[in-house]
């Protein structure tokens, strides 16, 4: 909900604006208005609702029941309604909410838990409590100093961008172009490969020798099968022809190995040929070696999922998050980590979409795709102008379906565009924030991978990230779930090894570090859907992982 210039000036005029717009939320919610009439309210509507009622002699802010409150998507705080210093919240009017109000024992407690969490005012007393005038003074001027559009960051960026597939598109979706894709995949594998030493003089499948009995191949699966015996017989390919080979049950390691085979990806296969048969021995996969660690005196902060425009987005909780990474919000240690932040990575799916799944529309709070973007652009621009923030698609938002996706187009979200701090990029996308190389993909594969390896699940998608980085592609299996565009060149090759693999669509927040690499789901904002009830996934709402100066830390607004 925001006001338009003639609403916003009568607020103004108001003898008491914060009241006066306490008062005029309540009476919007519970009046006889539709869900269009409040996106940008009138001048008119303000008139009308004056002549209805006492509200403009309200003296006193009135405590929001349960009832009024339970549609979160159009509740803002007065401070975003007004959106100038001089009408900001005063701190001790913003502890009259009871549901925010922590108790003084949770002071000590770890950030990590959402029990901590406290008012702005709570970290002013205990700067007061400590006669600490100078740390009060830091807090407050933090609220001028970084306010959207207020004052320009003088912050010094080292933001590149490393791949971004966006203006890249070459597909006709002709025959040609899928045989130069899976054609491009395969070199760009087997050129990571052949750096293995077990496979530095790897022989071409038509290049076999009668009568040879040690292979040394890099191949691409074509079929997997299992046969009655209950071994793996796997139909493998290259650019010269097609070879089966035989991984038997008895040899356990390489049996589970094989488990976890999935079509159209390429690996290294040792194999012994004993006239037509082969018999597997050793899978080798592209893998990444591990990492040198690199030090940072900034932090990341991660996040995808957050489905503005949804009735289950968790708008209190954002909005939370939103006064945190603001140094508003929190105790002093929370305080600490948000003033260390310096980028904001969104991995997908920052607003709900629109014909998304079939009858989407009843789960909508916001059923325009362009009012949704505006209303993340109504959050995003209460960030602190000294953070960078980067934005990729996800299978909601407005970019094509198909993998690689182009970056979200002005066209929907231009006043995501409006804001100089944001940069958007493609999914998957590579950037390197100050010299941390973060890999940002989506994750929808994911889907694709559990259905085929029945040991993998959505709860554990730390294990899936890992996976993918040791198959070295984002999204190997070709004409499931995940819909992927054959270009000419297979840009899910993960080219490059990251310091930091960032997904999300999952909605369930995991971290692993994997050989250096630093694995993170981001979770989600908005609570359990229709869907994932069918399938008894358990999302983990609210939960904002934080790369604090290169250690690992999740922070919880729920």
């Amino acid at each position: 909900m925001n006001l338009s210039p003639e609403a916003y000036k009568k607020v103004l005029e108001a003898e008491n604006p914060l009241d006066f717009t306490s008062s005029l939320i309540v009476k919007l919610k519970g009046g006889d208005f539709k869900s269009k009439d409040l996106v940008s309210v009138s001048g008119q509507t303000v008139d009308e609702i004056m002549r209805n009622s006492t509200i403009e002699k309200s003296t006193t802010r009135p405590q929001l029941t349960q009832k009024e409150t339970k549609k979160p998507t159009v509740e803002p705080k007065p401070k975003e309604e007004t959106k100038k210093p001089t009408v900001e919240p005063k701190p001790k009017e913003e502890t009259k909410k009871p549901t925010v109000e922590p108790k003084p024992k949770e002071e000590t407690k770890k950030p990590s838990s959402i029990s901590d969490f406290k008012k702005e005012s709570d970290v002013k007393e205990k700067y007061v409590n400590k006669e600490n005038a100078e740390a009060l003074e830091t807090v407050e001027n933090k609220k001028v100093k970084f306010k959207r559009n207020l004052t320009k960051t003088n912050v010094e960026y080292d933001f590149k961008i490393i791949q971004d597939t966006s203006k890249k598109s070459y597909t006709s979706g002709e025959l040609e172009n899928l045989i130069a894709y899976f054609q491009s995949r395969y070199e760009k594998l087997a050129n990571i490969l052949v750096k293995r030493p077990e496979l530095k003089n790897y022989t071409k499948v038509a290049d076999i020798e009668e009568g040879q009995s040690n292979l040394s191949l890099i191949l691409m699966v074509r079929e997997i099968r299992s046969t009655k015996n209950g071994h793996k017989l796997i139909e493998f390919e290259d650019d010269t022809g097609t070879i089966p080979i035989l991984f038997s049950n008895k040899n356990e390691e390489v049996f589970k190995e094989a488990e976890k085979l999935v079509k159209d990806e390429v690996i290294g296969v040792l194999a012994d040929k004993n006239g037509d048969l082969a018999i597997g021995n050793e899978i080798i996969n592209p893998g990444v070696m591990r990492i040198p660690k690199k030090e940072m005196d900034f932090s990341i902060v991660f996040l995808s999922d957050v489905h503005i425009g949804s009735l289950t987005f968790l708008e209190d909780a954002f909005t939370r998050f939103i006064d945190w990474i603001n140094c508003e919000f929190g105790n002093e240690e929370q305080v600490k980590i948000a003033e260390s932040v310096k980028y904001l990575v969104i991995g997908g799916d920052i607003v709900d979409g629109i014909g998304v799944y079939p009858n989407q529309e009843k789960e909508l709070a916001i059923k325009d795709i362009t009012q949704q973007y505006n209303e993340a652009a109504r959050f995003l621009g209460n960030i602190r102008s000294d953070i960078k923030i980067i934005i990729a698609p996800g299978n909601h938002d407005a970019s094509r379906v198909a993998e690689p996706q182009p970056a979200v187009p002005e066209e929907y979200a231009k006043a995501l565009y409006e804001l100089d701090n944001v940069e958007f990029i493609s999914n998957p996308g590579v950037v390197s924030l100050d010299g941390i190389n973060v890999l940002i993909y989506h994750g929808r594969s994911f889907d694709d991978l559990v259905m085929a390896v029945k040991e993998f699940t959505h709860e554990k998608n730390d294990l899936l990230m890992e996976e993918l980085l040791k198959k070295r592609h984002l999204a190997p299996i070709y004409g499931e779930r995940t819909p992927l565009a054959s270009e000419l060149e297979d840009y899910l090759v993960i080219d490059e090894v990251p310091d930091v693999f960032h997904t999300g669509h999952v909605h369930i927040n995991t971290h692993k570090k994997y050989n250096g690499i630093h694995l993170i789901n981001s979770g989600t904002f908005q609570t359990q859907t229709e869907f994932q009830k069918i399938y008894n996934i358990e999302p983990t709402p609210a939960e904002v992982p934080v790369l604090y100066k290169g250690k690992y830390k999740c922070l919880k607004f729920i």
